[in-house]
């Protein structure tokens, strides 16, 4: 039995996570473990390496800040579930494509298991419920090993959206779990994060995944780029 490690670093600043994912890619990426980081942030605007200032409306006393991953501005805040999965490539056989893919398909068969119908699009990335994104996904491929990853709305406040365009589209509509389930059938957070990571280790080649402490995913603080490349988030 072949597990991956998991990170659960709770409710973090996203500077201090953005810098601890680049600094363990540049230790030892060939050789060390796989892990995938789940955590929630606060909330936080994230343009990608390519993204385009026009896109960002009016984002008020939220932070925006520059990260090194593909595609435009996304939003992430509490109640989103985040899970970055820190993986070599070729020890998993996997390239970019079918990385984007397990990620996309890993919410898809979790929805499903609650009775919601999802799908992917092609030449955006992410995860759709009828023309409503639910799951946006932006990664960095460098040294062999993926950073950054997927974020996942389940029950937040969807409003800081509205104040830019979504991936870089306009008026694109954003939803999440709680606004299509009953209340009482909304599951808690942990419960989430628990069923989407085994989505996620299997589809990654795992059999199983193993609780770590939250060391070394970046101490909480204020926040203040296909190989060697970056795939979009849209």
């Amino acid at each position: 039995m072949e597990r991956i490690r998991v990170r659960a670093l709770g409710l973090r600043h996203y500077a201090p996570v953005f810098a601890a994912m680049k600094a363990r890619i540049d230790g030892d990426p060939e050789h060390s473990p796989d892990e995938i980081w789940a955590l929630q942030h606060h909330p936080v605007y994230t343009q990608g390496q390519a993204g385009r200032a026009e896109h960002v409306l009016a984002p008020g006393d939220i932070p925006v800040v520059a990260a090194d991953r593909g595609g435009q501005v996304t939003y992430h805040g509490p109640g989103q579930l985040i899970f970055y999965p820190l993986v070599q490539l070729r020890r998993r056989g996997l390239d970019v494509r079918q990385l984007v893919s397990a990620l996309e398909q890993s919410v898809i068969a979790w929805l499903a298991q609650m009775g919601i119908a999802a799908a992917t699009k092609a030449r955006a990335p992410g995860v759709y419920v009828d023309d409503a994104k639910i799951a946006s996904l932006g990664l960095r491929i460098r040294r062999g090993r993926s950073y950054h990853g997927l974020a996942v709305n389940v029950a937040m406040d969807l409003a800081p959206f509205a104040r830019i365009n979504p991936c870089g589209y306009a008026g694109l509509r954003m939803t999440q779990v709680a606004d299509l389930l009953p209340a009482a059938q909304v599951p808690e957070l942990e419960v989430a994060q628990q069923g989407l990571l085994d989505q996620l280790a299997r589809r990654l080649g795992y059999t199983d995944w193993d609780y770590l402490g939250d060391e070394g995913g970046g101490g909480d603080g204020t926040d203040t780029a296909a190989p060697d490349g970056a795939s979009d988030e849209r």
